[in-house]
Protein backbone atom coordinates (compact mmCIF):
# COMPACT_ATOMS: atom_id res chain seq x y z
CA UNK A 1 0.00 0.00 0.00
CA UNK A 2 2.83 2.35 0.88
CA UNK A 3 4.43 1.72 -2.51
CA UNK A 4 1.17 2.73 -4.19
CA UNK A 5 1.07 5.92 -2.14
CA UNK A 6 4.65 6.67 -3.20
CA UNK A 7 3.76 6.36 -6.88
CA UNK A 8 0.64 8.47 -6.37
CA UNK A 9 2.60 11.22 -4.65
CA UNK A 10 5.12 11.40 -7.47
CA UNK A 11 2.40 11.42 -10.13
CA UNK A 12 0.61 14.26 -8.36
CA UNK A 13 3.81 16.30 -8.44
CA UNK A 14 3.86 16.45 -12.26
CA UNK A 15 1.49 19.40 -12.79
CA UNK A 16 3.26 21.34 -10.05
CA UNK A 17 6.68 21.19 -11.67
CA UNK A 18 5.88 21.19 -15.42
CA UNK A 19 4.28 24.54 -16.01
CA UNK A 20 7.36 26.48 -17.21
CA UNK A 21 9.12 26.29 -20.59
CA UNK A 22 12.11 28.53 -21.10
CA UNK A 23 13.38 29.59 -24.50
CA UNK A 24 11.80 31.09 -27.65
CA UNK A 25 8.46 29.95 -29.05
CA UNK A 26 8.64 28.82 -32.68
CA UNK A 27 7.35 31.08 -35.43
CA UNK A 28 7.63 30.00 -39.05
CA UNK A 29 10.00 32.36 -40.92
CA UNK A 30 8.15 34.77 -43.18
CA UNK A 31 8.95 34.79 -46.89
CA UNK A 32 7.52 37.30 -49.34
CA UNK A 33 6.22 35.35 -52.32
CA UNK A 34 5.22 36.87 -55.71
CA UNK A 35 1.59 36.81 -56.79
CA UNK A 36 2.39 34.96 -60.01
CA UNK A 37 5.35 33.59 -61.96
CA UNK A 38 7.36 35.90 -64.20
CA UNK A 39 7.60 33.43 -67.11
CA UNK A 40 3.97 32.29 -67.05
CA UNK A 41 3.11 34.46 -70.08
CA UNK A 42 2.62 32.26 -73.10
CA UNK A 43 2.51 29.08 -71.04
CA UNK A 44 -0.45 26.80 -71.68
CA UNK A 45 -1.88 26.17 -68.22
CA UNK A 46 -4.27 23.32 -67.48
CA UNK A 47 -7.61 24.19 -65.91
CA UNK A 48 -8.51 24.38 -63.12
CA UNK A 49 -5.18 25.75 -61.94
CA UNK A 50 -5.61 24.67 -58.33
CA UNK A 51 -5.72 20.97 -59.28
CA UNK A 52 -2.71 18.72 -59.77
CA UNK A 53 -2.22 15.01 -60.11
CA UNK A 54 -1.92 13.60 -56.59
CA UNK A 55 0.56 10.88 -55.90
CA UNK A 56 1.01 9.10 -59.24
CA UNK A 57 1.74 12.27 -61.22
CA UNK A 58 3.42 10.30 -64.03
CA UNK A 59 0.05 8.84 -65.06
CA UNK A 60 -0.62 12.14 -66.81
CA UNK A 61 1.56 10.79 -69.68
CA UNK A 62 -0.70 7.72 -70.13
CA UNK A 63 2.16 5.25 -70.65
CA UNK A 64 1.52 1.80 -69.12
CA UNK A 65 5.20 0.81 -69.16
CA UNK A 66 6.22 3.99 -67.36
CA UNK A 67 3.49 3.41 -64.77
CA UNK A 68 4.76 -0.11 -64.11
CA UNK A 69 8.36 1.04 -63.75
CA UNK A 70 7.43 3.84 -61.36
CA UNK A 71 5.73 1.39 -59.02
CA UNK A 72 8.97 -0.61 -58.82
CA UNK A 73 10.98 2.48 -57.89
CA UNK A 74 9.20 2.90 -54.55
CA UNK A 75 9.49 -0.81 -53.77
CA UNK A 76 13.06 -1.56 -54.83
CA UNK A 77 15.16 1.60 -55.15
CA UNK A 78 18.03 1.29 -52.67
CA UNK A 79 18.57 5.03 -52.32
CA UNK A 80 14.95 5.39 -51.19
CA UNK A 81 15.44 2.44 -48.83
CA UNK A 82 18.23 4.38 -47.11
CA UNK A 83 15.91 7.33 -46.50
CA UNK A 84 13.21 4.98 -45.18
CA UNK A 85 15.70 3.65 -42.63
CA UNK A 86 16.75 7.19 -41.67
CA UNK A 87 13.13 8.16 -41.09
CA UNK A 88 12.50 5.08 -38.95
CA UNK A 89 15.56 6.00 -36.90
CA UNK A 90 14.25 9.56 -36.42
CA UNK A 91 10.79 8.27 -35.44
CA UNK A 92 12.37 5.98 -32.84
CA UNK A 93 14.12 8.99 -31.30
CA UNK A 94 10.72 10.63 -30.86
CA UNK A 95 9.46 7.61 -28.94
CA UNK A 96 12.60 7.62 -26.81
CA UNK A 97 12.22 11.33 -26.00
CA UNK A 98 8.58 10.85 -25.03
CA UNK A 99 9.53 7.97 -22.72
CA UNK A 100 12.03 10.23 -20.91
CA UNK A 101 9.11 12.40 -19.72
CA UNK A 102 7.80 9.61 -17.52
CA UNK A 103 9.17 7.94 -14.38
CA UNK A 104 11.72 5.16 -14.64
CA UNK A 105 10.60 2.19 -12.54
CA UNK A 106 12.89 -0.65 -11.55
CA UNK A 107 12.68 -3.80 -9.43
CA UNK A 108 15.39 -5.75 -7.64
CA UNK A 109 15.43 -8.95 -5.67
CA UNK A 110 18.28 -10.68 -3.89
CA UNK A 111 19.31 -13.43 -1.55
CA UNK A 112 22.62 -13.68 0.30
CA UNK A 113 24.15 -16.10 2.81
CA UNK A 114 27.01 -14.85 4.98
CA UNK A 115 29.07 -16.03 7.94
CA UNK A 116 31.20 -14.12 10.42
CA UNK A 117 33.91 -15.55 12.69
CA UNK A 118 32.52 -17.85 15.43
CA UNK A 119 28.93 -17.13 14.34
CA UNK A 120 26.35 -19.19 12.64
CA UNK A 121 25.71 -18.57 8.94
CA UNK A 122 22.87 -16.13 8.30
CA UNK A 123 20.55 -15.55 5.35
CA UNK A 124 19.25 -12.25 3.98
CA UNK A 125 16.45 -11.80 1.48
CA UNK A 126 15.18 -8.60 -0.17
CA UNK A 127 12.60 -7.45 -2.73
CA UNK A 128 12.46 -3.78 -3.69
CA UNK A 129 10.88 -1.44 -6.22
CA UNK A 130 12.44 1.90 -7.11
CA UNK A 131 11.25 4.93 -9.03
CA UNK A 132 13.18 7.88 -10.45
CA UNK A 133 11.61 10.85 -12.18
CA UNK A 134 13.32 13.86 -13.74
CA UNK A 135 10.81 16.68 -13.46
CA UNK A 136 10.49 18.76 -16.61
CA UNK A 137 10.39 22.02 -14.67
CA UNK A 138 11.96 24.16 -17.42
CA UNK A 139 10.52 22.32 -20.44
CA UNK A 140 13.77 20.63 -21.47
CA UNK A 141 12.15 17.23 -22.03
CA UNK A 142 9.14 18.74 -23.74
CA UNK A 143 11.39 20.68 -26.11
CA UNK A 144 13.47 17.56 -26.77
CA UNK A 145 10.31 15.76 -27.87
CA UNK A 146 9.34 18.65 -30.14
CA UNK A 147 12.87 18.87 -31.54
CA UNK A 148 12.88 15.17 -32.39
CA UNK A 149 9.38 15.40 -33.83
CA UNK A 150 10.43 18.24 -36.14
CA UNK A 151 13.57 16.32 -37.09
CA UNK A 152 11.50 13.23 -37.85
CA UNK A 153 9.17 15.30 -40.04
CA UNK A 154 12.21 16.73 -41.83
CA UNK A 155 13.42 13.17 -42.35
CA UNK A 156 10.01 12.19 -43.73
CA UNK A 157 10.18 15.15 -46.13
CA UNK A 158 13.69 14.07 -47.17
CA UNK A 159 12.26 10.61 -47.90
CA UNK A 160 9.50 12.16 -50.02
CA UNK A 161 12.06 14.31 -51.82
CA UNK A 162 14.34 11.32 -52.51
CA UNK A 163 11.35 9.36 -53.82
CA UNK A 164 10.29 12.24 -56.05
CA UNK A 165 13.85 12.63 -57.31
CA UNK A 166 14.10 8.94 -58.22
CA UNK A 167 10.70 9.03 -59.92
CA UNK A 168 11.70 12.14 -61.86
CA UNK A 169 15.00 10.63 -62.99
CA UNK A 170 13.20 7.48 -64.10
CA UNK A 171 10.65 9.43 -66.15
CA UNK A 172 13.39 11.51 -67.80
CA UNK A 173 15.53 8.45 -68.57
CA UNK A 174 12.51 6.57 -69.89
CA UNK A 175 11.48 9.34 -72.29
CA UNK A 176 15.09 9.81 -73.43
CA UNK A 177 15.25 6.07 -74.19
CA UNK A 178 11.96 6.09 -76.09
CA UNK A 179 13.12 9.01 -78.22
CA UNK A 180 16.34 7.12 -78.93
CA UNK A 181 14.19 4.22 -80.15
CA UNK A 182 12.65 6.65 -82.65
CA UNK A 183 16.01 8.09 -83.65
CA UNK A 184 17.59 4.67 -84.15
CA UNK A 185 14.58 3.58 -86.22
CA UNK A 186 15.02 6.71 -88.34
CA UNK A 187 18.66 5.81 -88.97
CA UNK A 188 17.62 2.24 -89.84
CA UNK A 189 15.26 3.64 -92.46
CA UNK A 190 17.91 6.05 -93.72
CA UNK A 191 20.56 3.32 -93.88
CA UNK A 192 18.15 1.15 -95.86
CA UNK A 193 17.61 4.00 -98.30
CA UNK A 194 21.36 4.72 -98.59
CA UNK A 195 22.04 1.02 -99.15
CA UNK A 196 19.63 0.94 -102.07
CA UNK A 197 21.17 4.15 -103.48
CA UNK A 198 24.63 2.63 -103.24
CA UNK A 199 23.50 -0.54 -105.01
CA UNK A 200 21.98 1.40 -107.90
CA UNK A 201 24.96 3.74 -108.17
CA UNK A 202 27.42 0.81 -108.10
CA UNK A 203 25.60 -0.72 -111.07
CA UNK A 204 25.63 2.60 -112.95
CA UNK A 205 29.33 3.11 -112.23
CA UNK A 206 30.09 -0.37 -113.51
CA UNK A 207 28.25 0.53 -116.70
CA UNK A 208 30.25 3.76 -116.92
CA UNK A 209 27.16 5.95 -116.64
CA UNK A 210 28.27 7.93 -113.60
CA UNK A 211 31.51 9.19 -112.14
CA UNK A 212 33.16 7.30 -109.28
CA UNK A 213 32.67 10.34 -107.02
CA UNK A 214 28.91 9.69 -107.09
CA UNK A 215 29.47 6.18 -105.77
CA UNK A 216 31.95 7.22 -103.11
CA UNK A 217 29.60 10.01 -102.01
CA UNK A 218 26.83 7.45 -101.55
CA UNK A 219 29.19 5.19 -99.59
CA UNK A 220 30.23 8.11 -97.39
CA UNK A 221 26.59 8.87 -96.55
CA UNK A 222 25.87 5.20 -95.83
CA UNK A 223 28.78 4.61 -93.48
CA UNK A 224 28.31 7.97 -91.77
CA UNK A 225 24.70 7.03 -91.00
CA UNK A 226 25.80 3.64 -89.66
CA UNK A 227 28.36 5.29 -87.41
CA UNK A 228 25.81 7.79 -86.08
CA UNK A 229 23.38 4.93 -85.40
CA UNK A 230 25.93 3.08 -83.28
CA UNK A 231 26.46 6.21 -81.22
CA UNK A 232 22.75 6.18 -80.34
CA UNK A 233 22.76 2.43 -79.61
CA UNK A 234 25.24 2.71 -76.73
CA UNK A 235 23.40 5.77 -75.41
CA UNK A 236 20.19 3.72 -75.29
CA UNK A 237 22.01 0.93 -73.48
CA UNK A 238 23.19 3.37 -70.81
CA UNK A 239 19.67 4.68 -70.22
CA UNK A 240 18.42 1.10 -69.96
CA UNK A 241 21.12 0.35 -67.36
CA UNK A 242 20.22 3.51 -65.42
CA UNK A 243 16.55 2.51 -65.33
CA UNK A 244 17.52 -0.94 -64.06
CA UNK A 245 19.40 0.60 -61.13
CA UNK A 246 16.51 2.95 -60.36
CA UNK A 247 14.16 -0.01 -59.92
CA UNK A 248 16.72 -1.93 -57.87
CA UNK A 249 17.83 -4.48 -60.47
CA UNK A 250 21.15 -5.51 -61.96
CA UNK A 251 21.49 -4.26 -65.55
CA UNK A 252 21.98 -7.86 -66.69
CA UNK A 253 18.57 -8.75 -65.21
CA UNK A 254 16.63 -5.99 -66.95
CA UNK A 255 15.59 -5.48 -70.54
CA UNK A 256 13.32 -2.80 -71.95
CA UNK A 257 12.15 -3.86 -75.42
CA UNK A 258 12.27 -1.37 -78.26
CA UNK A 259 8.97 0.41 -78.84
CA UNK A 260 7.82 2.45 -81.79
CA UNK A 261 4.64 3.65 -80.12
CA UNK A 262 3.87 7.33 -80.59
CA UNK A 263 5.61 9.61 -78.12
CA UNK A 264 3.27 11.27 -75.61
CA UNK A 265 2.64 14.94 -76.17
CA UNK A 266 3.81 17.23 -73.37
CA UNK A 267 0.78 17.58 -71.08
CA UNK A 268 -0.79 20.82 -69.95
CA UNK A 269 0.47 21.18 -66.40
CA UNK A 270 -1.58 22.86 -63.67
CA UNK A 271 0.36 25.73 -62.11
CA UNK A 272 -0.15 26.25 -58.41
CA UNK A 273 0.19 29.74 -56.97
CA UNK A 274 3.70 30.66 -55.79
CA UNK A 275 2.40 31.04 -52.23
CA UNK A 276 1.23 27.41 -52.24
CA UNK A 277 4.68 26.24 -53.29
CA UNK A 278 5.76 26.39 -49.63
CA UNK A 279 3.33 23.55 -48.90
CA UNK A 280 3.94 21.48 -52.01
CA UNK A 281 7.68 20.86 -52.19
CA UNK A 282 9.19 18.29 -49.84
CA UNK A 283 12.61 19.95 -49.88
CA UNK A 284 11.05 23.21 -48.65
CA UNK A 285 9.09 21.31 -45.99
CA UNK A 286 12.29 19.59 -44.84
CA UNK A 287 14.11 22.92 -44.56
CA UNK A 288 11.23 24.47 -42.58
CA UNK A 289 11.03 21.52 -40.17
CA UNK A 290 14.79 21.82 -39.63
CA UNK A 291 14.23 25.44 -38.60
CA UNK A 292 11.61 24.28 -36.07
CA UNK A 293 14.03 21.69 -34.66
CA UNK A 294 16.79 24.30 -34.39
CA UNK A 295 14.42 26.60 -32.49
CA UNK A 296 13.75 23.88 -29.90
CA UNK A 297 17.50 23.31 -29.57
CA UNK A 298 17.86 26.92 -28.37
CA UNK A 299 15.37 26.30 -25.57
CA UNK A 300 17.13 23.07 -24.60
CA UNK A 301 20.45 24.92 -24.38
CA UNK A 302 18.88 27.68 -22.22
CA UNK A 303 17.65 25.10 -19.69
CA UNK A 304 21.31 24.49 -18.91
CA UNK A 305 21.18 27.65 -16.80
CA UNK A 306 18.64 26.03 -14.47
CA UNK A 307 18.93 23.06 -12.10
CA UNK A 308 17.83 19.53 -12.98
CA UNK A 309 15.31 18.33 -10.38
CA UNK A 310 14.77 14.62 -9.81
CA UNK A 311 12.33 12.81 -7.52
CA UNK A 312 13.25 9.34 -6.36
CA UNK A 313 11.74 6.75 -4.12
CA UNK A 314 11.98 3.12 -3.22
CA UNK A 315 9.88 0.63 -1.32
CA UNK A 316 10.41 -3.03 -0.50
CA UNK A 317 11.06 -5.72 2.03
CA UNK A 318 14.16 -7.17 3.67
CA UNK A 319 14.29 -10.16 6.03
CA UNK A 320 16.44 -13.05 7.12
CA UNK A 321 13.76 -15.57 6.25
CA UNK A 322 12.07 -15.98 2.92
CA UNK A 323 8.86 -17.27 4.47
CA UNK A 324 7.97 -14.02 6.22
CA UNK A 325 9.66 -11.60 3.76
CA UNK A 326 6.41 -9.90 2.71
CA UNK A 327 5.22 -8.55 6.04
CA UNK A 328 4.69 -5.14 7.61
CA UNK A 329 7.59 -5.49 10.05
CA UNK A 330 10.05 -6.04 7.17
CA UNK A 331 8.84 -3.07 5.09
CA UNK A 332 11.42 -0.49 3.97
CA UNK A 333 10.80 2.73 2.06
CA UNK A 334 12.43 6.00 1.13
CA UNK A 335 11.43 9.19 -0.68
CA UNK A 336 13.70 11.98 -1.77
CA UNK A 337 14.39 14.81 -4.16
CA UNK A 338 17.60 16.17 -5.62
CA UNK A 339 18.61 19.23 -7.59
CA UNK A 340 21.75 19.45 -9.71
CA UNK A 341 23.07 22.82 -10.82
CA UNK A 342 26.36 23.80 -12.38
CA UNK A 343 27.76 26.65 -10.32
CA UNK A 344 30.49 27.81 -12.68
CA UNK A 345 31.33 26.37 -16.10
CA UNK A 346 33.60 29.10 -17.49
CA UNK A 347 30.96 30.09 -20.09
CA UNK A 348 30.39 26.62 -21.53
CA UNK A 349 26.59 26.80 -21.41
CA UNK A 350 26.61 30.35 -22.72
CA UNK A 351 28.59 29.06 -25.68
CA UNK A 352 26.05 26.26 -26.19
CA UNK A 353 23.22 28.79 -26.34
CA UNK A 354 25.17 30.95 -28.77
CA UNK A 355 25.91 27.90 -30.90
CA UNK A 356 22.22 26.92 -30.92
CA UNK A 357 21.17 30.42 -31.98
CA UNK A 358 23.75 30.44 -34.78
CA UNK A 359 22.55 27.01 -35.95
CA UNK A 360 18.98 28.39 -35.99
CA UNK A 361 20.06 31.40 -38.08
CA UNK A 362 21.81 29.06 -40.51
CA UNK A 363 18.70 26.88 -40.83
CA UNK A 364 16.55 29.96 -41.52
CA UNK A 365 18.97 31.06 -44.25
CA UNK A 366 18.93 27.54 -45.74
CA UNK A 367 15.11 27.56 -45.70
CA UNK A 368 14.93 30.89 -47.52
CA UNK A 369 17.59 29.79 -50.03
CA UNK A 370 15.66 26.58 -50.71
CA UNK A 371 12.55 28.64 -51.51
CA UNK A 372 14.52 30.96 -53.79
CA UNK A 373 16.01 28.03 -55.68
CA UNK A 374 12.57 26.44 -56.00
CA UNK A 375 11.24 29.62 -57.58
CA UNK A 376 14.23 29.72 -59.92
CA UNK A 377 13.56 26.12 -60.97
CA UNK A 378 9.98 26.89 -61.91
CA UNK A 379 10.80 30.11 -63.76
CA UNK A 380 13.57 28.30 -65.68
CA UNK A 381 11.31 25.44 -66.73
CA UNK A 382 8.48 27.78 -67.70
CA UNK A 383 10.80 29.85 -69.88
CA UNK A 384 12.35 26.73 -71.40
CA UNK A 385 8.94 25.17 -72.04
CA UNK A 386 7.66 28.24 -73.85
CA UNK A 387 10.76 28.47 -76.06
CA UNK A 388 10.76 24.72 -76.73
CA UNK A 389 7.20 24.90 -78.06
CA UNK A 390 8.31 27.55 -80.55
CA UNK A 391 11.46 25.59 -81.41
CA UNK A 392 9.43 22.46 -82.15
CA UNK A 393 7.10 24.49 -84.37
CA UNK A 394 9.97 26.08 -86.31
CA UNK A 395 11.91 22.81 -86.63
CA UNK A 396 8.79 21.06 -87.92
CA UNK A 397 8.50 23.75 -90.59
CA UNK A 398 12.20 23.38 -91.38
CA UNK A 399 11.79 19.60 -91.72
CA UNK A 400 8.85 20.03 -94.07
CA UNK A 401 10.91 22.37 -96.25
CA UNK A 402 13.96 20.06 -96.16
CA UNK A 403 11.79 17.08 -97.14
CA UNK A 404 10.35 18.94 -100.11
CA UNK A 405 13.82 20.13 -101.14
CA UNK A 406 15.15 16.57 -101.00
CA UNK A 407 12.26 15.37 -103.18
CA UNK A 408 12.94 18.03 -105.81
CA UNK A 409 16.69 17.34 -105.86
CA UNK A 410 16.11 13.57 -106.22
CA UNK A 411 13.86 14.21 -109.20
CA UNK A 412 16.47 16.49 -110.78
CA UNK A 413 19.17 13.86 -110.22
CA UNK A 414 17.01 11.14 -111.76
CA UNK A 415 16.48 13.42 -114.75
CA UNK A 416 20.24 13.78 -115.09
CA UNK A 417 20.25 17.50 -114.42
CA UNK A 418 22.57 17.42 -111.37
CA UNK A 419 25.11 15.04 -109.83
CA UNK A 420 24.68 12.93 -106.71
CA UNK A 421 26.54 15.38 -104.46
CA UNK A 422 23.45 17.58 -104.34
CA UNK A 423 21.27 14.58 -103.44
CA UNK A 424 23.60 13.59 -100.60
CA UNK A 425 23.66 17.13 -99.24
CA UNK A 426 19.88 17.58 -99.20
CA UNK A 427 19.32 14.11 -97.72
CA UNK A 428 21.79 14.91 -94.93
CA UNK A 429 19.97 18.17 -94.24
CA UNK A 430 16.59 16.40 -94.12
CA UNK A 431 17.96 13.70 -91.79
CA UNK A 432 19.52 16.31 -89.52
CA UNK A 433 16.22 18.22 -89.31
CA UNK A 434 14.27 15.08 -88.42
CA UNK A 435 16.80 14.06 -85.78
CA UNK A 436 16.74 17.59 -84.35
CA UNK A 437 12.96 17.48 -84.11
CA UNK A 438 13.07 14.18 -82.20
CA UNK A 439 15.74 15.57 -79.85
CA UNK A 440 13.60 18.64 -79.20
CA UNK A 441 10.61 16.44 -78.42
CA UNK A 442 12.78 14.57 -75.92
CA UNK A 443 13.86 17.81 -74.27
CA UNK A 444 10.25 18.99 -74.23
CA UNK A 445 9.07 15.85 -72.43
CA UNK A 446 11.88 16.05 -69.90
CA UNK A 447 11.17 19.72 -69.27
CA UNK A 448 7.54 18.87 -68.51
CA UNK A 449 8.68 16.22 -66.01
CA UNK A 450 11.06 18.72 -64.41
CA UNK A 451 8.29 21.32 -64.10
CA UNK A 452 5.92 18.85 -62.43
CA UNK A 453 8.70 17.99 -59.99
CA UNK A 454 9.49 21.65 -59.34
CA UNK A 455 5.83 22.15 -58.43
CA UNK A 456 6.07 19.32 -55.89
CA UNK A 457 4.86 16.39 -57.98
CA UNK A 458 1.50 16.33 -56.23
CA UNK A 459 3.07 16.17 -52.75
CA UNK A 460 1.77 18.32 -49.88
CA UNK A 461 3.12 19.10 -46.42
CA UNK A 462 -0.08 17.62 -44.99
CA UNK A 463 1.40 14.25 -45.98
CA UNK A 464 3.98 14.60 -43.21
CA UNK A 465 3.45 12.30 -40.22
CA UNK A 466 1.98 14.05 -37.21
Amino acid sequence: MLKNKLCLALCCALPIFSGCTVGPNYTKPEISMPVTYKEVQGWKVAQPQDQQTRGAWWEIYQDATLNRLQQQVVLSNQNIAQYVAKYEQAAALVSQAKADQYPSIGATGGATRSEQSQAKPSNSYSAKASLSWELDVWGKLKRTVRENQASAQASAADLANATLSAQTTLAKDYFALRVLDKRIALYDKTIDTYTRYRKVLAAKYKEGVIAKSDLTQAEQSLYSAKSAREDLVWQRAQYEHAIAILIGKMPAEFDLPVSQAALPKPPSIPLTLPSRLLERRPDIASAERSVAAANEAIGIAITGYFPDITLSGSSGYSASSLSNLISAQNLLWSLGASATQTVFDFGANKAKVKQARAAYDASVANYKQTVLEAMQNIEDYLAEGTSLSKEVQHTSQSLAAATETARIIRNQYNAGVIDYTNVASTEATRLSSEQSLLQLQSTQLQNSVALITALGGGWQSSDLPK
